[in-house]
């Protein structure tokens, strides 16, 4: 027998004998049928019974037991049973987050086939092609930029397994380093925005999914760096594992015009090209195709230009200065709201009493009230009073206005002085660095360099235009999830079809896989929802928040002991059933321990990826292995992901050690 199964039913057999010796057989409660029911899916996922209808059809058991303790009648029990069934999957039909799981899916299943894969790890190998251990450098990186496009991990470590595993090995790589660097590199796409676990997390614990992208931006890049950093450090101390890439692979092939250009002006690409478009005849080669080459090598300049241009309207940007004494002046001019203290926005005296109606008592000594008489006796006299007044009244109403502006002149001479911002010491600090990296990069500018260049244009910009306007819309608040993933789709549409990739065979194949892959995370979602709506009616919820507070255990020894059962989960279920089951377990404990559900789902999904990359199930291990050559075994390739989940959990405690990695940028951005 094989050593994964071995393992599997080793782990079967002690699932079991717990079951046999720690459940009260003589007292059974229903909590205690909650956690059979919990052990007995758990047996049935690892023996190999479909995960969305086992959790379906044992829910839909448990929940009749629970319902025929409770009510006494069959019939009553069997009606309360179907009634929970339609109102659960109509509850997961309702949620509208699901809605960007099949267009995620969908976008990453275009780009899959756009053939855009092979131009990038070609362009990369080249890029990093001095690196120590540069193939598998290429390969980590590779998978992270296209993990975060597609999002499925199946395609990647496959399509990587196929086109970066013969190299490598070629090149007289390692076996288990190469197996690994595939595999984890795959692996990221189950962290990196736009992950389909982080919409499944967050539609199961009612966590923004907006949030949880922001907050996984930066542990996924730290994961992605701290396996490239492994790489290198190891093919620095051990370079037999990794050795060097000959000349002839770092060899760039240059096409007959640009040779012709290098033989006459030299390899210093910027130069030469000015150089021969005074005299394109001199070197046979039309002016068109040198301004297109010369465009290419301007590209940089341009891109730190802009972003220069930005730098300075940003520092430069008048500021808008308010005069408060100016407004003190005119509200006490006005007589009406100027306070005791000369302030001029201070409420009237008035408002402060208990009516809060009251007249203001500036108005007293101008307001003379009527006598016995009535009003109509007052009337004559004061029209006679405002009429004798007029003309006094407008030469004092011009001598107002004479000195409020004079007194204003000077304010709007400091206002216009303040307006002329002078520039932050800052923008000087951006300006010489863009202007040292560009005159470093044109340095070092040659025709090779200028040929990869062009490749990362025609393979890497275009990946990461779409993943920037996707996750910027949803990060920024421009777009929902939802409407984020149908601008993706479209976007991989767009690529597929300008790569000239797109059939009808890749639509349908597309759209096919595409609706599997979602019935799944469906038919996932409802048979969870019946399963935890029967695990909560049993009682085994309660049973199980009994006994972690019963432990008095502290914040920290909880978010300890919950890692650590997700990581054993990890050896044999899959991110998938630990989500949709164990998780609803775990959300009302971490209110109680006062944790962040958003802190708690990044450190969830970072640790979830365990479950790709540990036996017996690591299913990224049997994807490499479907498409590996003969004498790659399974038993090399699980050897080779295991410095990968022990950077895993390096990253995890990074993470937890310094939560502002994950919650930074949502609190930045949200707050």
């Amino acid at each position: 027998m094989r050593k994964e199964l071995v393992f599997g039913f080793s782990i079967l057999g002690l699932i079991v004998a717990a079951v046999a010796l720690l459940m009260p057989w003589s007292a059974l409660t229903s909590g205690h049928l909650g956690l059979l029911m919990l052990a007995l899916i758990v047996a049935a996922i690892m023996l190999g019974f479909p995960t969305a209808f086992t959790l379906m059809g044992m829910g839909v058991m448990f929940a009749f037991f629970a319902y025929i303790d409770r009510t006494g009648s069959t019939e009553e029990a069997i009606q309360q049973t179907l009634d929970l069934m339609v109102q659960r999957a109509y509850a997961v039909m309702a949620n509208d987050v699901l809605i960007a799981v099949p267009l995620f899916v969908f976008m990453g299943y275009l780009v899959e086939r756009a053939n855009l894969i092979e131009r990038l790890f070609r362009s990369l190998h080249l890029a990093l092609a001095r690196l120590p251990g540069s193939l598998a450098v290429a390969t980590i990186f590779t998978c992270a930029v296209f993990a975060t496009a597609t999002g499925i991990v199946g395609a990647v470590v496959t399509l990587m397994g196929l086109l970066a595993l013969p190299s490598m090995l070629k090149a007289g790589y390692d076996t288990k380093i190469s197996a690994g660097s595939i595999t984890a590199g795959g692996c990221l796409g189950i962290l990196i925005p736009p992950s389909v676990l982080l919409i499944v997390y967050g539609a199961t614990a009612g966590v923004s999914v907006v949030q949880l992208y922001a907050g996984a931006f930066f542990p996924g890049l730290m994961l992605a760096g701290l396996y490239i950093l492994y790489v290198i450090v190891l093919a620095k101390l051990r370079p037999k594992l990794m050795p060097p890439l000959p000349e002839s692979e770092q060899h760039v092939p240059l096409s007959a015009e640009v040779e012709r250009v290098r033989e006459r002006f030299g390899n210093r690409a910027l130069p030469a090209l000015l150089r021969a478009l005074r005299t394109p005849a001199s070197v046979g080669v039309r002016a068109p195709h040198l301004l297109r080459e010369l465009l290419v090598t301007a590209l940089p300049a341009i891109a730190v230009a802009m972003v220069i241009g930005l730098a300075w309207n940003s520092a430069t940007a008048p500021k808008v200065a308010v005069d408060i004494g100016a407004l003190e002046q005119l509200g006490g001019d006005s007589g009406g709201a100027a306070s005791a203290d000369g302030g001029g926005l201070a409420e009237p005296e008035g408002l402060a009493e208990p009516e809060g109606l009251a007249e203001p008592e500036a108005a007293e000594p101008s307001a003379a009230e009527p006598d016995a008489a009535g009003p109509q006796a007052t009337a004559p006299a004061a029209a006679e009073e405002g009429a004798g007044q007029a003309g006094t009244g407008k030469a004092e109403v011009a001598q107002a206005e004479a000195a409020n502006g004079e007194a204003a002149q000077p304010s709007a001479g400091a206002a216009a002085g303040s307006a002329a911002t002078p520039v932050p010491t800052w923008f000087w600090y951006v300006l010489g660095g863009g202007l040292a990296l560009l005159a470093a990069y044109y340095a070092m500018l040659n025709f090779a360099r200028l040929q990869i260049f062009r490749m990362l244009l025609s393979s890497f910009f275009p990946l990461a235009i779409l993943i920037i306007a996707v996750l910027g819309a949803i990060v920024f608040g421009l777009a929902t999830p939802s409407e984020a993933a149908a601008m993706g789709s479209f976007g991989g549409f767009v690529l597929a079809l300008a790569y000239r990739a797109l059939s009808r065979d890749v639509m349908k194949e597309s759209v096919f896989l595409t609706a599997k892959t979602s019935a799944m995370v469906c038919w996932l979602f409802v048979g969870s929802s019946i399963f935890s709506a029967a695990f909560a009616l049993l009682g085994g919820q309660e049973i199980i928040e009994r006994w972690v507070l019963s432990l008095g255990l502290s914040k920290i020894q909880f978010l300890l002991l919950s890692q650590v059962i997700i990581f054993l989960l990890g050896w044999p279920l899959e991110w998938t059933e630990i989500i949709v089951i164990f998780m609803p377990i775990f959300i009302p404990l971490v209110g109680h321990f006062d944790v962040n559900p958003l802190f708690f789902g990044l450190l969830v999904a970072l640790n979830l990826q365990t479950a790709f990359l540990s036996p017996p199930v690591a299913m990224a291990a049997f994807y490499l292995k479907g498409v590996a050559p003969p004498h790659v075994t399974l038993g090399q390739i699980f050897m080779g992901m295991m410095p990968f989940m022990a950077i895993q959990v390096l990253a995890i405690f990074l993470l937890y050690m310094f939560p502002a990695i994950g919650l930074w940028l949502p609190e930045v951005l949200y707050r």
